[in-house]
């Protein structure tokens, strides 16, 4: 079974990259290997002609992949408990723990959040079988409110409000140092060499994140971050650029730090989420409690002078 095309138009910086390495950025949760055998099947198109994977798009090529469910991939119901914060015939909300990857890929077949939403959800709708019911996605070590459709027609909804940017998203975090209140407006695109990373580039997609300072002691603050855009990495990428790294962030942050501190994972909570509900049009607030290691690293902010209201 294939999902739905999914098609882009190669850049200018991606024009220089053989195909399979070309998707491996663009996809990272699905290896090169991967797309080699898509290649090799037929399942991705260069304006709309089959390829082979040494093949270099040109700048402004249409590129459409026809994603595939291989024997790796186990989308077996698995009975996984779920800390569910709303539920009702079109859409669930769980606070998904640190840890947890939303669906299989590569080093992550089972045990994921689609493992248990398939159990949990015996009659749920869906056009895409590598990703069933999923509008939006955690980093694996983010803890937090995440949104699953039940059905097409909430599926299409909620989709329609992230991509208009409808849905009002709010994170809780712990970063190095002090960062300025007000907004980064910094720019994401995919890292030119380390496929699984994004960074701050002029050429890149808008990227928006409002910030708060709620609480600081000089060397860690607690924040209060405001996604405005939702770009991959963007909260943990703006962060970073700023100066002030989300403590725990293996990949953007600080190892001294993190070491010194002990953290085990990046220190970053998706907290509340608001919107009108795809179908009913109720408004919807929903609030995800902060989990204990953030809780314990909130103590650590000992010096609490400047501490506001979450």
């Amino acid at each position: 079974m294939l999902t739905p095309k999914n098609c882009f138009i190669s850049s200018k910086e991606e024009s220089c990259l053989r195909l399979d390495v070309l998707l491996s950025m663009r996809f990272p949760e699905q290896s090169r290997s991967y797309f080699q055998f898509l290649i090799k099947q037929g399942y991705v198109l260069i304006n709309q002609n089959v390829v082979k994977k040494r093949e270099k798009p040109k700048p402004g090529d249409e590129i459409e992949v026809h994603f595939q469910i291989t024997h790796e991939i186990d989308l077996t119901p698995e009975s996984i408990d779920l800390e569910i914060l709303y539920e009702d015939e079109h859409l669930i909300a769980i606070n998904k723990p640190a840890g947890m990857v939303v669906h299989p890929a590569p080093g992550h077949y089972q045990g994921t959040f689609v493992n248990a939403l398939l159990f949990h959800c015996k009659q749920l709708e869906s056009d895409d079988p590598l990703r069933p019911g999923i509008v939006h996605r955690l980093d694996k070590d983010t803890s937090g409110i995440l949104i699953a459709a039940k059905t097409r027609q909430a599926h299409a909804g909620l989709i329609d409000l992230f991509a208009k940017r409808k849905i009002e998203k709010t994170y809780l975090a712990i970063c190095i140092g002090t960062p300025k209140c007000g907004l980064i407006n910094a720019p994401i695109a995919r890292h030119p060499y380390r496929r699984k990373e994004m960074t701050i580039c002029l050429q890149g997609r808008e990227s928006k994140t409002f910030c708060e300072v709620l609480a600081q002691n000089g060397s860690l603050s607690f924040v209060k971050l405001h996604l405005l855009t939702g770009r991959t990495h963007q909260l943990r990428v703006h962060l970073k650029h700023i100066g002030t790294p989300i403590l725990g962030d293996e990949t953007y942050g600080n190892t001294t730090i993190n070491k010194k501190f002990s953290t085990k994972r990046q220190l970053l909570h998706a907290h509340f989420i608001k919107f009108s509900h795809p179908i009913t049009q109720q408004n919807l607030s929903i609030t995800a409690p902060i989990p204990e290691d953030i809780k314990k690293a909130i103590e650590l902010v000992d010096s609490q002078r400047e501490k506001k209201s979450i």
